[in-house]
């Protein structure tokens, strides 16, 4: 052992305690949620299927293989499909959300799993651990610096999100301790993802939660070879966390202290629209407003209270989030978000056209929407809203929203999480009797062989 390295690395604790995990072990909390986000993230597969941006996402691809790319008759390699699936879920930002980092762990973590299991260990048992094992991994990584990779210019998803592959595809693949370690290792060197995306709403956003999913396989492959990666990858000098938080300080006790005996997995939020987590509150609070009454053409003025931390990637340049330069990039522009939620009563898929981001009533509105820092506000521990609208009249009206819809404080339902599901999958073209038959299948995928054939389709 070189000098001034620990005889445990937070890396080695952390593998132990995945390698002791079996299958049965889990809560059937966690179980539940690991079921609501294979659905969701197939669904998510399948609205996205038609979109130029996972074409462009296939015919990147030259590495055919056996394994499923949902929604598409094409086959890819383990690496591909789960690249393939990792866009596309999370390509129109509907995916899940952990409030506390905020990381997006389903659109990572069941491509790579279900890809992994698909090729190389077909037994549903396995995939479930997996999946619960790398969205457990990804989310508790987001605790260790909050706030510092965004700060640092990096998407926490991304990052963390190879890390939490390797480890999902390492504990699925049945690898011992010494192994998911080397694989943890790798992937840190794997991890990548600037959010520059946001200057000009680009796509590479979009292919981050994929480029994480594929990593994460070829990561916990290698080590399966017997690559060897570093142990400390996490806490040392050139780690992970020097890397992208510029810092080595860090919490490491919420990743490894209560791993495999406390689940925060069970906390990931479902979002209501499909758009930025942290606009969904605001949307909500628009919507309240119109339902007041309130008409656009009445309001004056809208401030809104923010955290300091969305600022920039939510709300400057404030004339381009008041006027996205085209429909991704109005995801992320909360003026243009809760002008829409006020003047047409949702957010909805549809609301990201061309056609869409040049409605007048919601660009005049939107144009009249300012903020203020609230140094007191909870973010990333909680996600709240705020409106405080002036009226012509000099009247004040204000709406206060304080926790996200769909997360741990207001979870969806089942059937909430299922009606998603259809909703998705009737936007990606896809019949009833095709929702019904992949519902069919996901509600036994975890107790038998993992064969995602039919969710295939025709053409690309």
């Amino acid at each position: 052992m070189a000098s001034g390295l620990p005889r445990i690395s937070v890396a080695e604790t952390l593998a132990e305690r995945i390698a002791a995990l079996r299958p049965g072990a889990l809560p059937a909390e966690t179980v539940r949620k690991c079921e609501d986000l294979l659905i969701d993230v197939v669904g998510l597969c399948v609205t996205a299927r038609n979109e130029d941006y996972v074409g462009s996402a296939l015919a990147g691809c030259d590495d055919d293989g056996p394994c499923t790319a949902i929604g598409h008759k094409r086959t890819l390699s383990a690496a591909g499909a789960a690249f393939v699936n990792g866009t596309a879920a999370h390509g129109e930002d509907f995916d899940d959300t952990f409030e506390g980092g905020p990381v997006h762990a389903g659109a990572v973590i069941v491509p790579a799993v279900l890809a992994a299991c698909e090729r190389h260990n077909p037994d549903g048992r396995m995939a479930l651990i997996g999946i619960a094992v790398g969205a457990e991994v990804l989310c508790r990584l987001s605790l260790v610096a909050p706030k510092a990779v965004h700060k640092a210019g990096f998407h926490p998803t991304a990052i963390f999100g190879a890390v939490g592959a390797a480890a999902g595809a390492g504990a699925a693949l049945g690898l011992n301790a010494r192994q998911i370690v080397d694989a943890i290792g790798i992937a840190g060197s794997m991890a990548g993802g600037i959010i520059e995306y946001l200057a000009e709403g680009a796509w590479t956003k979009r292919l981050h939660a994929g480029w994480a999913a594929q990593s994460g396989i070829r990561a916990a492959l290698l080590a399966r070879g017997g690559f060897v990666g570093p142990r400390t990858v996490f806490e040392g000098v050139h780690g992970l966390f020097h890397a992208f938080a510029h810092t080595t300080d860090g919490d490491y006790g919420s990743l490894t202290g209560d791993f495999g005996t406390r689940w925060v997995t069970d906390t990931l939020a479902f979002k209501p629209y499909p758009c930025g987590t942290m606009a969904q509150p605001y949307i909500d609070c628009a919507r309240r407003l119109a339902a007041r009454g309130v008409r656009s053409e009445d309001v004056a003025e809208i401030v809104c209270e923010v955290a300091e931390g969305t600022v920039h990637r939510l709300w400057e340049p404030l004339a381009d989030k008041q006027r996205p330069r085209n429909g991704y990039a109005a995801k992320f522009a909360v003026p243009y978000l809760l002008a829409t939620g006020f003047v047409h009563g949702h957010v909805g898929l549809g609301a990201f056209t061309e056609s869409a981001i040049r409605d007048q009533r919601v660009l005049a509105l939107a144009a009249k929407v300012k903020f203020v820092i609230d140094p007191d506000n909870p973010y990333p521990n909680n996600y709240t809203g705020h409106i405080r609208a002036t009226l012509r009249d000099g009247s004040v009206v204000e709406e206060r929203q304080p926790y996200l819809r769909g997360g741990a404080q207001e979870p969806l339902t089942r059937q909430d999480v299922i009606d998603k599901f259809r909703l998705n999958a009737a936007h990606g073209g896809w019949s009833a009797a095709q929702s019904d038959a992949a519902l069919k299948l996901m509600a036994v995928l975890y107790n038998g062989r993992i064969d995602l054939s039919s969710l295939r389709g025709s053409g690309s």
